[in-house]
């Protein structure tokens, strides 16, 4: 009698556990007919397409943090450039004022 309980006991569990299965795995228009095997076959397929999903989101995520650094990379550069730039430019706005001071003064003695 003891092994006739723990056994509808297991198949009572095994369907609860398919049940819930059935609430995980896209099933199609005629998810109530479905048995045991091909429940289980399409969860099979819906874990490998899960998986090929997240295998690609992955190498998505990793091309993308490639990038992510390039670009930094590229605008730090720029940044140093631009720093560069700005130096130079405020020595050359200096001279130009300078000039620009000396033309007015001539065009202002005319």
């Amino acid at each position: 009698p003891e092994h006739v309980v723990s056994s509808s006991y297991r198949r009572a569990h095994l369907r609860l556990c398919l049940e819930k299965l059935k609430g995980l795995v896209p099933l199609g228009p005629e998810a109530s007919r479905h048995t045991t095997l091909s429940l289980l076959t399409k969860a099979k397929l819906h874990i490998k397409k899960l998986e090929d999903y997240d295998r690609k989101a992955v190498h998505q995520i990793d091309q993308l943090q490639r990038e992510q650094r390039h670009l930094k990379r590229q605008l730090e550069k720029l940044g140093i450039e631009r720093i560069r730039m700005d130096s130079i430019g405020s020595t050359v706005s200096s001279e130009r004022s300078d000039s620009d001071r000396g033309e007015t003064l001539l065009w202002g003695g005319s």
